[in-house]
């Protein structure tokens, strides 16, 4: 499926040049079950940025209790970041009336969707269902490029709303998917889970990728290290992925044995 529809090519991004920032520093109202802003910690406060050398941005943050992104009275200082550099940002479950102001700011969206409304109640503590972030995902596409993730065993390892996610991603005819897997973190609720099964993810990976052949399937950066990270690299060369993000030497070992030719990338796999 993959090589009737793409070139015998495949990516691989170390994202060095884009610097990710966080609107609300390491602050979140939700205390998501799986992250617990541990995720936060690793960006630049916007009150800190000062992301000299890069191309890039990525535009974040913890989310109010609604689900979103709290942006808005941050626009002048992203603004004075954007002269050169290209945006990806992060808006939640955004309304129409979020979006005031942002079109001339923003490059690309990143949109996680999530195809079970308990998995979205467990981990985020929202009241949303698959229609609500489709609804959504519509709404942000009239504002730019939007690039969706599915979060490969979000409820604790468990995979749940994935496929629905996928199939509902497919009908809308998006271009580009971000798929990530779960990481059991330390001092979140989600601590003591296992990651999903590699045969499991394996599954739906190839799953995804005849379910949306012309589309550029990415693995992206959020996924477990050591040897589970390296067969799993290997898994999304085998199931046809057009793009991996910090990949293991696995990975590239495994696309010289596929014949496939190997591209370098140095930004979010949102702006490729």
């Amino acid at each position: 499926m993959r090589m009737a529809h793409h070139a015998p090519t495949i990516a691989l991004v170390r994202p060095t040049a884009t610097t990710p920032i966080s609107v609300t520093g390491a602050a979140c109202a939700l205390d998501c079950a799986h992250c617990g802003g541990r995720y936060l910690e690793h960006m630049h406060p916007i009150s800190e940025a000062q992301p000299d050398g890069a191309r890039s941005l990525l535009i974040s943050g913890g989310c109010d209790a609604r689900g979103r992104v709290p942006v808005h009275g941050h626009l002048e200082a992203i603004a004075r970041l954007r002269p050169g550099r290209r945006l990806n940002w992060h808006l939640g479950l955004v309304e129409e009336a979020d979006l005031d102001g942002l079109a001339p700011l923003v490059d690309v969206v990143s949109f996680d969707i999530v195809g079970d409304a308990e998995t979205a109640r467990q981990v985020y503590g929202l009241d949303a269902t698959l229609d609500d972030y489709v609804e959504t995902l519509r709404l942000l596409r009239g504002l730019a490029p939007v690039v969706p993730h599915v979060t490969i065993g979000l409820h604790g390892g468990q995979i749940r709303g994935e496929r629905a996610a996928l199939e509902a991603l497919a009908a809308e005819g998006v271009e580009r998917v971000i798929l990530i897997v779960f990481i059991p973190t330390p001092g979140t609720r989600y601590a003591d889970c296992a990651p999903p099964p590699l045969d499991e993810v394996a599954d739906l990976l190839a799953h995804a990728r005849c379910l949306l052949p012309q589309a550029g399937l990415y693995l992206g950066c959020m996924r477990p290290h050591g040897r589970y990270r390296q067969q799993l690299d290997e898994l999304a060369v085998a199931c046809g992925l057009n793009l991996i993000v910090n990949p293991t030497r696995a990975a590239e070992r495994a696309a010289q044995a596929a014949g496939l030719t190997v591209t370098w990338g140095d930004e979010c796999c949102a702006l490729y």
